[in-house]
């Protein structure tokens, strides 16, 4: 198990959105993967007040390597890590992960490290700066989770996931969503 993700036991490999390259993502999701805006919002558009969003793991950790490099961050520097199920009910949606640097949590007023099981894109997309500079895909094989059932998506079958490098004020932040299977919206 990892001690820096609730989710994975390693990270996810993951490739570059390049426009116009997407004939491998799925066409039930592509929509999807490709939200330019808040994926709470479109959610909630959907799922209304029964759109919930379970905390799993909020704690001061150094992040994975490779989300490191694409924050621009040292290696050993402890980030606030969260990990959250969303889900409508008893139907699993999406597992999100999200990297904030300690740097970003300050020059947004700390909005961002007391949220609870609030969903975060009704605090980032508030921003009038919020600047998306970067987007990548993962289809997340069954080997890469963690063992535990919670998180673990049903049939051990791959996950396709998105992740975003955003920016707040110039400071950056990391969100990768995977959608589970059974995503049928």
């Amino acid at each position: 198990m990892s001690d820096n993700s609730y989710l994975f036991r390693r990270p996810p490999h993951w490739k570059n959105h390049v426009l116009g390259q997407q004939s491998c993502l799925p066409d039930d999701l592509q929509s999807w993967l490709d939200e330019s805006g808040s994926l709470t919002r479109r959610l909630r558009g959907l799922y209304g007040r029964q759109l919930r969003v379970k905390l799993l793991f909020n704690c001061w950790k150094p992040a994975f390597i490779d989300e490191c490099r694409l924050l621009d961050q040292p290696p050993a520097r402890y980030q606030l890590l969260r990990e959250v199920l969303l889900h409508a009910g008893d139907k699993p949606l999406v597992l999100a992960r999200t990297i904030l640097p300690a740097q970003t949590i300050r020059i947004a007023r700390r909005n961002l490290s007391h949220l609870g099981s609030r969903p975060l894109g009704e605090v980032i997309f508030a921003y009038p700066d919020l600047e998306r500079r970067r987007r990548q895909f993962s289809l997340a094989e069954p080997g890469n989770w963690s063992g535990r059932p919670e998180t673990r998506p049903a049939r051990e079958q791959a996950v396709w996931g998105r992740r975003t490098l955003y920016a707040i004020h110039k400071q950056p932040l990391l969100v990768a969503e995977f959608f589970l299977p059974g995503f049928d919206v």
